[in-house]
């Protein structure tokens, strides 16, 4: 029997957690002391004392050396406990029909010689009446060690337990560990009792009364400080606050497929309160052998304020176990072995039936409920989610997507659009194999039209998922351009705010809302000309400020003769002499002879005075068109008129606004040019019918925004 101790540091990877030394100390002596138990039912309860020495690594005294000692009053290392030393891989344990006791493969042991040089074993047993002693000594660079080198004694009397010793701390390892504390700070008497008694909790619990009124006692001396002691007893332990099994169905790793079987997991979850315990920090850890072993406390509080801070007064532990964790734990102890992120996934060769994120998404909602701040508002989250991304509560129901503490706004968008993504993919999938099928079968059978119903009902429902996401989008766009616009118009946006030397620009900005200037839609398809009406959101041709003369077409040819401009430039040079360059601001023409002309007037400029731009843009688009356009309506914007002068105009029954419809001809020769409809209207009504417009959308998707009542 040999321990080939450079072998085995090959073949066991380092662990990362920094107490794991301590931690398979006290696990291997509370296994002793469950085997003494068993044999001696009589037993004292088990009494672990965990010393820590702390001395200088030279004469500079500027870093710190330690030496660990663990004393038990364990069973001692019998012949079968010897014989389980030597053996990388035993099932020692596992042979014993003890409960609690830890299954293990032998690798715990592994990290003290990851750890340390040297190590030594002081061991007392009963050999039937006799009391035997065993010693043993190990040094680097020792490559092994083997039965040869335990020497044993008999004595008349001692106490029946184990020393182990472990001295000469690496240096790769003590520059892993020690960060910005000494080892003095991380290694304390109080910091490692409420370590230990975050690490046990579970396995003590557990074992109820079996270990007696237990005490693990810690004990740290400093060559320039007193000795600290701090003590971990059975009346320490707090009760479980709430316990619950979770089932989460296994699927088959290619298809996806539910399977009908489930795993089980169990969530034990404890309060402490702060001023007891004064743990450092909240816990929430995947288990195996009941220890903590992957910390996931991240994902349910997300700040280390929150994750090192109580909630509530109380420091949260919750603890996650499972037969199924326990098989895939690694050797290390700190993570687990082969658990996909996802299913169905890219490894053809994996056999696993479940991944994390089947198991978060049966686990969060319970854990979040237990750990979540009493302060935090899932209403506010939803409010952002749907203002901000247009991403609907009728789209998070639809993808069973959940508001979780801690997650942000556009992390559960993310969430929610690669929901729907991958439900086009699937169907699209799907619908690209009915295809496939559909070619196959004869037209006139029944299973055609089968086929071809079942196609219809697929796509139908691709374009739901699909369609789901970009109305949403669509809605809260539209949205947020009436309520910039109703901003805009009453001089409450950010950039209206000008200083007495400022030139405004109301109606620029107001321009722009509608359609970018200086722009048309050949360059320009994102814009807002909707807020008029929806149809000429798809007209042919959109201009916004720039020269008609350039206007072509899509299928070639100009639209308008080529002095249009100075024609324009003409006309407009006989007004102001500050219009003298002034185009249109926004035109819109189609190919079936209509054009669209809209005239913004700023806040606080008289449309009246204007009434005649229409008129007078009207004749020279249709005379420069060469009679493309036949059809022209007009639209003068603003927030000011004076009825007594609107001379031929008709009041709307309802709202602020003027019309008015007739024909219209060249003045000097009376030839029909063609017929023309003008609106005068007040920025208020375009703004309330766009409001109404999207309103019928913005209540199937439940879905508000006002910006007008944020703060500006």
């Amino acid at each position: 029997m040999t321990l080939d101790i450079r072998g085995s540091i090959k073949n066991t990877k380092l662990s990362s957690n920094p107490y794991v030394v301590f931690e398979e100390l006290i696990s291997n002596a509370i296994d002793a002391y469950l085997i003494r138990k068993d044999r001696e039912p009589s037993a004292p309860s088990m009494q672990v004392e965990i010393e820590v020495d702390f001395s200088p690594v030279d004469m500079l005294e500027d870093r710190e050396e330690m030496a660990i000692s663990c004393t038990d009053n364990g069973c001692g290392l019998g012949e079968e406990q010897l014989k389980a030393f030597l053996t990388k891989d035993t099932s020692y344990k596992d042979d014993l029909s003890i409960s609690g006791i830890g299954k293990c493969k032998g690798a715990g042991r592994i990290q003290f010689f990851h750890h340390f040089s040297a190590l030594s074993i002081d061991s007392t047993y009963r050999d039937g009446k006799s009391i035997i002693k065993c010693e043993m000594h190990y040094l680097e660079p020792q490559k092994q060690i083997n039965a040869d080198d335990f020497s044993f004694t008999t004595e008349n009397e001692g106490a029946v337990g184990t020393i182990v010793r472990l001295e000469k701390l690496k240096e790769p390892v003590r520059n892993r560990i020690v960060q910005s504390d000494a080892l003095s700070a991380l290694f304390s008497a109080s910091t490692l009792k409420k370590k230990i008694l975050v690490a046990f909790l579970q396995r003590l619990i557990g074992l109820d009364c079996r270990l007696g009124d237990f005490e693990i006692n810690f004990r740290t001396s400093h060559w320039k400080g007193a000795e600290q002691s701090d003590s971990l007893r059975r009346s320490d332990l707090p009760t479980v606050t709430d316990s619950r099994v979770i089932s989460v169905e296994e699927r088959d790793s290619r298809t996806g497929d539910n399977l009908g079987t489930y795993q089980h997991f169990k969530l034990s979850h404890y309060q402490l309160d702060a001023g007891l315990y004064g743990l450092p920090r909240n816990a929430i850890a995947f288990c195996a052998k009941s220890s903590p072993v992957k910390d996931i406390t991240p994902r349910y509080l997300r700040t280390r304020t929150e994750q090192n801070h109580p909630v509530g007064g109380f420091h949260h532990i919750v603890l996650i176990e499972s037969d199924y964790l326990d098989q895939h734990v690694n050797e290390q102890r700190d993570d687990f072995d082969n658990i996909p992120a996802e299913l169905p996934c890219d490894d053809m060769f994996s056999s696993e039936k479940i991944s994390y994120a089947a198991i978060h998404d049966a686990i969060d909602p319970v854990i979040h409920a237990m750990v979540v701040p009493a302060n935090w508002k899932k209403e506010e989250v939803l409010k952002e989610i749907t203002e901000q991304f247009g991403v609907s509560e009728a789209m998070l129901q639809d993808t069973s997507t959940r508001i979780v503490y801690g997650e942000s706004a556009q992390t559960i968008v993310e969430r929610v659009l690669k929901k729907y993504q991958e439900r086009v993919i699937d169907e699209t999938a799907e619908i690209f194999h009915l295809k496939e099928e559909i070619i196959q079968v004869e037209p006139d059978s029944d299973e055609f039209r089968k086929k071809i119903n079942e196609l219809s009902w697929k796509y139908t429902s691709s374009l739901k998922n699909f369609d789901m996401a970009n109305l949403s989008q669509l809605i809260v766009r539209r949205a947020a351009i009436v309520e910039i616009l109703d901003l805009a118009c009453s001089k409450s946006l950010a950039m209206q705010t000008v200083t007495d030397n400022g030139r405004r620009k109301d109606e620029r900005i107001i321009h722009s809302i509608f359609f970018p200037m200086r722009k048309d839609s050949t360059e320009c398809v994102d814009h807002d000309i909707w807020l008029l009406s929806e149809e000429y959101h798809y007209y042919d041709y959109i201009a916004s400020d720039i020269p008609l003369a350039q206007i072509e077409w899509d299928t070639g040819g100009k639209v308008f003769e080529s002095d249009i401009d100075q024609s324009f430039q003409k006309l407009l040079a006989e007004r102001a002499s500050d219009n003298g360059a002034k185009r249109p601001d926004i035109a819109l023409f189609s190919k079936e002879g209509s054009a669209i002309i809209v005239e913004f007037k700023a806040p606080g400029v008289s449309m009246d005075a204007h009434t005649g731009d229409l008129s007078e843009y009207a004749h020279l688009l249709a005379a420069k068109s060469g009679g493309k356009l036949k059809k022209f309506y007009g639209y003068l914007i603003g927030d000011t008129v004076n009825p007594l002068r609107l001379s031929g105009w008709t009041s709307f029954p309802t709202g602020k606004g003027w019309f008015r419809s007739d024909t219209f001809s060249d003045p000097s020769t009376r030839q029909p040019l063609g017929e023309i409809y003008f609106e005068i209207l007040h920025f208020s009504d375009v703004i309330e019918r766009a409001k109404k417009r999207i309103g019928v959308y913005q209540s199937k998707l439940k879905f508000n925004l006002d910006i007008s009542q944020n703060d500006h």
